[in-house]
C-alpha cells in the first residue's frame, strides 16, 4: 500500500509540474505579447501560411471553426491580423498577419510547446509511442479525451473561452 501511495503521489506531482509549467508560460506570454497561448498559436499558423482561412486554421489545430473565429476576433481587435476578402472567391475570407503580429511573434518568449516539440522529436520512435500512449491514458483518466483543444500547451482560464 505504501509503494502504491508513493507512485500515486509521484504521478500527481508530475502532473502538477506540467500544469504549473503551462501556467507560468501563459503568464510570461501574456506579459510579453498580450496573448494567450492559443491566440499565439493561431498567430503563428497565420504567419506560417501567409494566406489562410478560419477553416484552414481549424483543420491544422484540430479545433472547431467557432473557436478559431473567437480567437481570430481577439487578434483582429489587437491589430495582430486582418480579415480580407479573397480576390478570386468573394465568399472566402482570408486571415492575414499584420506587421504588429509579426513583431509580436519575434518578441514573444520561446513557446513552451516549441521546447516540447524539439525534445519530443529527438526521442526514439518507441519512446514517442510510449509517451503518446501514457499521455492519452492520462487524458482518458481525466475524462478529457473528447475536449476541443488545440495542440497548444495552455492552461486557459476557467469560465472564459480562449
Amino acid at each position: 500500500m505504501d509503494r502504491q501511495m508513493d507512485r500515486t503521489d509521484t504521478s500527481l506531482i508530475a502532473l502538477r509540474r506540467i500544469l504549473r509549467a503551462t501556467e507560468l508560460y501563459g503568464r510570461d506570454l501574456a506579459k510579453a505579447a498580450g496573448l494567450t497561448a492559443a491566440q499565439f498559436r493561431v498567430l503563428q499558423v497565420v504567419a506560417e501560411r501567409r494566406l489562410c482561412t478560419a477553416k484552414d486554421i481549424s483543420r491544422q489545430m484540430s479545433i472547431s471553426q467557432a473557436t478559431v473565429t473567437s480567437l481570430v476576433d481577439k487578434l483582429v481587435r489587437q491589430g495582430m491580423v486582418t480579415r480580407e476578402r479573397c480576390e478570386t472567391d468573394r465568399r472566402q475570407t482570408n486571415i492575414v498577419i499584420t506587421e504588429r503580429g509579426r513583431e509580436t511573434i519575434e518578441k514573444a518568449p520561446d513557446a513552451l510547446q516549441q521546447r516540447y516539440v524539439r525534445k519530443f522529436e529527438a526521442l526514439e520512435d518507441w519512446e514517442q509511442a510510449s509517451l503518446i500512449s501514457a499521455l492519452e491514458r492520462v487524458a482518458a483518466m481525466l475524462d478529457a479525451e473528447d475536449l476541443d483543444v488545440a495542440p497548444v500547451l495552455d492552461t486557459g482560464e476557467l469560465g472564459k473561452s480562449t
